[in-house]
């Protein structure tokens, strides 16, 4: 961990204040090695012998406590870039710390069930080098494959992907392209735990293949939920303006040292894909591969709908605030 001196934000949350403010000490003293996800895939990574621990990785799930990541956390680890935060961070912010990442990031095994954090580690593992982190497809591999690896997201996928159809091929592999088959490597627990992490995690928020633009922008917020602006607002200003700045143009003063940047949110293309139910998502589940956390660890659902609400009026359609 970098040492950088812990800065408490006023939360305008009731109840969640201790757990917001705990999330802020991750994101501003750890992230930066440890990454958002917890995956140790930040870009100091490349610069640090040994790098940053992976918190979800199998055999640190098998020795890890609150007790001994709390005691790592206060006295470092002798012969790597872990420093001792005892002198900087109180007994309570430590202790909290530790918890925070045994109950967010730390997987438990995947044979136990199917569940959410074992298809996102068995996805990190075998499936986002081609899928990519936020499952469009990796870069190289759009750019190198012969047949592109499928884009998850794409209103073809939800269209045309039954989830019988997405466990044949992770078992059996996709005959004419890349695509092998896992049904060796994995077994039929730990297929349908990818699969489902793939359906609820990119599959979810795609707009209906017979819809248009204007009804993608007129879908409401999951949950039937309403959102309220002005308590949104509240929230973005005390937590989301250091990277995606006070006007929303994703020029905040801390996203000089984030890469990539934070969202434009005035950007027309950006304009064009967020609605409601994407910000939602976005905001909630954070966003693979960059630096957005997921709120939904210490957000309940209408707090994350309020700020959706904000997010999406002040910035992406102003023009709706009159609907």
């Amino acid at each position: 961990m970098i040492r950088i001196l812990p800065t408490i934000c006023i939360f305008f949350l009731s109840g969640s204040a201790i757990s917001a403010e705990t999330a802020q000490l991750y994101q501003r003293n750890c992230s930066v090695c440890h990454g958002d996800a917890g995956d140790g895939a930040s870009h100091a990574r490349q610069g640090l012998n040994p790098p940053p621990r992976d918190f979800t990785a199998d055999d640190f799930a098998q020795a890890a406590s609150p007790g001994s990541i709390a005691a790592i956390i206060r006295h470092g680890k002798p012969g790597t870039a872990m420093v001792a935060w005892g002198s900087v961070l109180s007994d309570r912010q430590i202790d909290a710390l530790a918890n925070y990442i045994m109950t967010n990031f730390v997987v438990p095994p995947a044979h136990e069930g199917v569940s959410t954090n074992a298809g996102l580690a068995l996805y990190r593992e075998n499936c986002s080098v081609c899928h990519g982190d936020d499952g469009t497809g990796a870069v190289w591999g759009r750019e190198s494959l012969a047949i592109p690896p499928r884009n998850f997201r794409s209103v073809a996928s939800r269209r045309e992907l039954s989830r019988d159809r997405m466990v044949a091929a992770v078992s059996y592999g996709k005959p004419g392209t890349p695509m092998p088959g896992f049904a060796t490597q994995l077994d039929q627990q730990q297929i349908a735990a990818v699969v489902d992490y793939v359906r609820q995690t990119f599959m979810q928020d795609t707009v209906s293949h017979d819809g248009t633009f204007d009804d993608y922008h007129r879908q409401k917020m999951p949950h039937d939920l309403q959102g309220n602006a002005a308590r949104g607002q509240a929230f973005y200003l005390a937590n989301c303006v250091e990277c995606h700045g006070v006007n929303g143009d994703g020029n905040g003063p801390r996203a000089y040292f984030i890469y990539p940047r934070p969202r434009n949110f005035l950007d027309p293309a950006t304009r064009r894909i967020l609605n409601r139910p994407r910000l939602f998502s976005g905001i909630k589940d954070g966003v693979r591969g960059k630096e957005m956390p997921a709120w939904g660890k210490v957000l309940g659902d209408q707090e994350i709908a309020d700020l959706a609400e904000f997010v999406y009026r002040d910035f992406i359609s102003p023009a709706s605030a009159a609907e």
